[in-house]
Order: C-alpha cells, then sequence, then structure tokens
C-alpha cells in the first residue's frame, strides 16, 4: 500500500474540525524521525491567494513549504494549527506554508485577510480560495475530505504536509502539530540533506 493511499484511508475516517468529536487524523507510522519512506511529488494546483496571487506548491521549490486544509470561520483547529505554523515560521525564515480552504462559500478575499491578520501571519504565509469545483478539485489530488458540519461548521480532513525543496511530500502531521515538531522535523531533514 502506498503512502498516499495509506493516507487516504485515514482521510475518510478522520472527523475534522468543528465537529461534535474532535477527533484528528494521525500520520503514518514514523521512519526515520517521520520521513515519508518514499517521498512522492506534491500534487501540483494553481488557486488564487489573499493578494489575488496565483499560488501552488510547484511555485515554492528550492523552499520548504507546507500544504494544509482550513477555513476562516472554524471555531476550534484551524485556529490551532495557523498559530503554530505562524510560530514556525518566525523560526524558519524560509518556511513557505500554502493554505487551501475548504469552504469556498465563505472563505472569501475579505474573510481570509482578517483571518490571516487576527493570527499574525505574514506574506509568506498564502491562504487560496476558490470556487467549489476549483477547490474540490485540489481536495481530491490531496484526499481531502470536506462536508458541512453542525452550526455552520465544516467537517474536513485536518492534516499538514511538508513538501521538500525538491517539491515532494516529506512528512505528514496531524492536527496536533506545534511549532516545535515542524522546526525540529526541518532541522533532521536539513541535517540529513547535508551529511
Amino acid at each position: 500500500m502506498t503512502k498516499r493511499l495509506a493516507l487516504l484511508t485515514l482521510v475518510l475516517i478522520a472527523a475534522g474540525c468543528g465537529g461534535a468529536k474532535k477527533a484528528v487524523i494521525s500520520p503514518p507510522a514514523p521512519h526515520n524521525d517521520g520521513d515519508i519512506i518514499s517521498p512522492s511529488a506534491a500534487p501540483s494546483f494553481l488557486l488564487r491567494d489573499q493578494a489575488g496571487k496565483l499560488v501552488g506548491p510547484q511555485q515554492d521549490r528550492g523552499h520548504w513549504t507546507i500544504v494544509t486544509f482550513l477555513y476562516t470561520h472554524c471555531p476550534d483547529v484551524c485556529p490551532l494549527v495557523t498559530n503554530q505554523l505562524v510560530a514556525a515560521q518566525r523560526v524558519d525564515a524560509d518556511l513557505r506554508v500554502i493554505a487551501v480552504s475548504v469552504d469556498p462559500k465563505r472563505d472569501t478575499t475579505a474573510a481570509v485577510r482578517h483571518f490571516l491578520a487576527v493570527h499574525h501571519a505574514g506574506p509568506r504565509f498564502r491562504y487560496v480560495i476558490g470556487s467549489t469545483a476549483k477547490l474540490s478539485h485540489v481536495w481530491l489530488l490531496y484526499h481531502v475530505a470536506s462536508t458541512p458540519g453542525p452550526q455552520g461548521t465544516v467537517t474536513h480532513s485536518t492534516f499538514e504536509i511538508l513538501v521538500d525543496p525538491k517539491g515532494r511530500e516529506r512528512v505528514f502531521f496531524d492536527s496536533r502539530v506545534t511549532a516545535h515538531d515542524v522546526t525540529s522535523m526541518l532541522a533532521h531533514l536539513n541535517k540529513g540533506a547535508t551529511a
């Protein structure tokens, strides 16, 4: 079974943000301190971010990038994940983040800009939005489930993918990710690249 299929299995059983149960997916079993055994290319896409610029992981070659899935009206997990990724970016000045919306109707440019301002996200934190058709294509590429939840929430897969400078998926983090998790993994992987 490939890592992507293993992730798909985990995603399909995951409860995401805003649900009555605050379940999270677990990343695949660690290998070499969390590295994915057989890194594969992160799926490419192009969507517009909060500044109206076209953004996709393929544009971040040469940089470590995290791809994640959020929505601005999330009452619980998404703000916590955002805060941790912003904190990781403060430690690693080269780390990029691409957050893909899972709420096309409410994640407007204004809502996204407000969300990022509240969380003190800088310009290296890009939050891409679009129509349901455009976003659902990306969800399919990354095996993300997204469905309406109770009381205006969105139940969605909650994970982060660390993409290396060559554009390969290297590590999956679940929604309990901390800035320390990310920066420690970057240090480990960078050390391995220079060894």
